[in-house]
């Protein structure tokens, strides 16, 4: 018998059958060619594979079914539960901050007096055995709980959560065991002496409790409220991510303002109205909790917390008098303090560089790394203060001198009765009470010019070996206090000659050194501020931030920037190289594509039929929503049987029907601020002329990387933006 015609319906699934579906998914649609580009950096002290996030709504049916079953009662759940976990991330980072100073304050407090009790009974060998093994020990676990638990608990954590602001993944950087080696392994890390900050520690910690917050819930661990469910995309853990290190700063330096503005200024690569009152509320809230608990600390009940850390720093009295006369010093200040940070950030760049090539040795030479330089740290800042001369007691001084115990500008160590050494002073103290001492009014003639200059000498090469040992280690903190001591230094030379005093001079020498290094404006104004509770210091700090910057934009990058590409992040900048503009993403993008049509061999159905109506009704978005923080499910571990292998699935209601598309003579600087602002994964390229291929090849983030880019292009390279600045020989021929 001849075979029936066949069906309309049936004639449409074969068309589905042949019909190439265009959609963007990674699983669709796969490049023949591959991208020279690295798919892996380093996340802490390891090296881990990358992905991109994806910012993008996926526009399939399921998704479309969901939003026209929506109810007014699920916008207002996610609205409520949008402020609730801001609130709760607010609470939470600022019980940490707390906690972090507290056990620093007591932990380094202890060593510091048994270490001043020992020097008082001239027990000195001994006093030194006691400070190093202290130092030693500290180091050494948390050098161990890092390497062995998170390796991506290493470093600031900075250029990772700047990096996944701008769209970039890395596996366990805000998981669970990654959080408790951060704030256990911070407290540790800063309480053995070595010339490192919390500050950093705390972006990352805010990072964090964020993303677990907002990862929509665990099955592993039970939770899995039907609210949660609302943030398993990409979008709204990039908002709590943000407010999350925006909490970071405000509970680092109480200066909740300059918090979202440094989020702002310097993490964020997206941002929009709603999301700045959210981040303003939850550094609000951290703000009111460390003040009340502050106030507990005052009344003496958190043991030896009390004076340094979280207190404001009173650096100047009520009226500052300064005139027109005083500027040029200030401009000369921040001038050599823009130089000072560049150089700065070009050897910490030389030796990160370094330590990773150390690194991939093995745990072992890690570990080695760290304790070594705590012993180099230990020798230095108990044998350099014997370097220092005896000065007298002051007749007019607020605070007992010598100073015995925890803290105070007047350290005995070994000199005679109504003596102290100035070195030992900032020496023998913690970063913040070592900043506290700097900034003081009042004390113009506390310190000598010879131990400022070698406080400042040592903590500026200290801070830079120390960072990025395997360990939580900030920069912040150690460039306020290395500022502190070139500031102050430039107020001694000058002196006599200006009005304002040496403690004013310290803070406009921490913003020269922040603004060199650091490259940030308005945020470090304001935390400065917030820091000094001195508005009237506002327009030298200004001067001194903008000059700074300035001076340096002229040499290299700033710190974060030159960390993000040393750890191999694929980092979309603001702007695009001016080469980008003469090609076309034709020139960039690699092909053919492979497709996958409507309806492909997989499982599960024996006909090639649709399922949409029936794939509505038994799923949801939620289904196919992102996964949380832990490992997701893996290709490898899908088992097919041959007979599954021949049957068929209907992709229709699960791809993207309206992916974002540009053509193929679009400029690659116009397609890579595309791709940027909206922050997508992939991004389709069509031809110019239809009837070709449907789709001409698919770009991701590696293919506007500058690196992919002049492989391909090489003569391009004279354009890039490193010409625009100053080179600088002899510091690339020294390091």
């Amino acid at each position: 018998m001849p075979p029936e015609p066949p069906t309309p319906a049936a004639e449409g699934d074969m068309e589905a059958l042949t019909q190439p579906l265009l959609n963007h998914n990674n699983n669709l649609l796969r490049r023949s060619a591959s991208n020279c580009t690295s798919q892996v950096a380093i996340v802490g002290s390891n090296v881990c594979p990358i992905e991109s996030l994806d910012y993008e709504i996926i526009e399939n049916d399921l998704f479309k079914q969901d939003w026209r079953s929506g109810r007014k009662i699920e916008i207002f759940q996610y609205v409520c539960m949008k402020w609730i976990l801001c609130f709760l991330i607010g609470f939470l980072v600022s019980l940490v901050g707390f906690c972090n100073n507290l056990a620093v304050e007591n932990i380094a407090g202890v060593k510091f007096v048994v270490t001043s009790n020992m020097m008082l009974a001239r027990k000195y060998l001994a006093a030194f055995l006691v400070f190093t093994s202290a130092n030693f020990g500290l180091t050494l676990f948390a050098s161990l709980i890092t390497a062995f638990i998170a390796p991506e608990a290493a470093g600031s954590g900075i250029p990772e959560v700047k990096a996944y602001l701008n769209g970039v993944d890395a596996p366990a950087i805000f998981s669970l065991r990654t959080l408790f080696v951060k704030i256990v392994g911070s407290i540790s890390a800063v309480s053995s002496s070595l010339n490192i900050g919390k500050a950093g520690p705390m972006v990352h910690t805010g990072a964090c409790i964020a993303a677990i917050m907002g990862q929509g819930g665990s099955k592993k661990y039970r939770l899995t409220w039907k609210w949660l469910r609302f943030f398993k995309n990409d979008r709204d853990r990039r908002d709590l991510v943000t407010c999350g290190s925006a909490a970071g700063i405000a509970a680092a330096f109480r200066a909740p303002v300059g918090g979202v503005l440094f989020a702002l200024e310097e993490m964020a690569s997206w941002w929009r109205s709603a999301l700045l009152w959210r981040a303003f509320f939850t550094t609000a809230v951290c703000a009111i909790v460390l003040r009340a608990l502050i106030d507990v600390c005052m009344r003496g009940q958190c043991g030896l917390f009390g004076k340094g850390g979280l207190i404001m720093f009173d650096v100047t009295s009520a009226n500052i008098p300064y005139h027109l006369v005083d500027v040029p010093p200030v401009l000369v200040l921040a001038i050599v303090g823009g130089i000072l940070g560049s150089l700065y950030n070009l050897i910490l760049n030389k030796v990160q560089r370094t330590y990773n090539l150390i690194n991939e040795k093995g745990i072992a030479y890690r570990i080695l790394l760290a304790c070594s330089m705590s012993i180099i740290t230990s020798c230095l800042l108990f044998g350099l203060p014997w370097l220092a001369t005896c000065r007298p007691c002051p007749s007019d001084t607020s605070e007992p001198c010598p100073t015995i115990g925890r803290s105070g500008n007047y350290k005995k160590f070994q000199c005679p009765p109504g003596h102290y050494n100035d070195l030992a002073s900032l020496f023998f103290n913690t970063n913040d009470d070592a900043i506290k001492n700097l900034f003081s009014k009042d004390t113009d003639s506390e310190f000598h010019h010879s131990s400022m200059l070698i406080f400042f000498v040592t903590c500026f090469f200290l801070s830079i070996f120390s960072y990025g040992v395997v360990a939580p280690t900030g920069l912040f903190v150690p460039v306020i206090v290395t500022g502190a001591a070139y500031g102050r230094f430039v107020g001694m030379i000058v002196s006599g000659r200006s009005n304002l005093n040496h403690g004013l001079f310290a803070v406009l020498g921490s913003a020269s050194l922040l603004g060199g290094s650091m490259r940030t404006t308005v945020s470090l104004c304001v935390i400065i501020l917030e820091l000094t509770n001195n508005l009237l210091l506002l327009p030298l700090i200004m001067l001194v931030l903008l000059v700074s910057k300035t001076v340096a934009d002229s040499f290299n990058g700033n710190i974060y920037d030159l960390l993000v590409q040393a750890k191999g992040f694929p980092f979309l900048e603001a702007h695009a190289e001016p080469y980008m503009r003469q090609l076309t993403v034709s020139d960039v993008v690699t092909g053919p594509l492979q497709f996958f049509h409507g309806i492909e061999k997989k499982a599960f159905m024996h006909d090639p039929v649709s399922i949409s109506e029936c794939a509505v009704d038994e799923f949801s978005s939620d289904d196919f929503a992102k996964k949380g923080l832990g490992h997701g499910d893996r290709i490898e571990d899908i088992i097919l049987t041959n007979e599954e292998m021949e049957m068929y699935i209907d992709l229709h209601p699960f791809t993207n029907a309206s992916p974002y598309t540009v053509l193929e003579t679009m400029s690659l600087s116009k397609a890579r601020t595309l791709f940027r602002q909206l922050g997508l994964r992939h991004l389709l390229v069509v031809p110019k002329i239809p009837g070709r291929v449907p789709v001409v090849g698919i770009m991701t983030r590696h293919d506007f990387m500058p690196e992919h880019v002049l492989n391909l292009h090489p003569s391009m390279a004279l354009s890039r933006w490193k010409r625009l600045r100053f080179q600088m020989p002899r510091w690339n021929k020294l390091f």
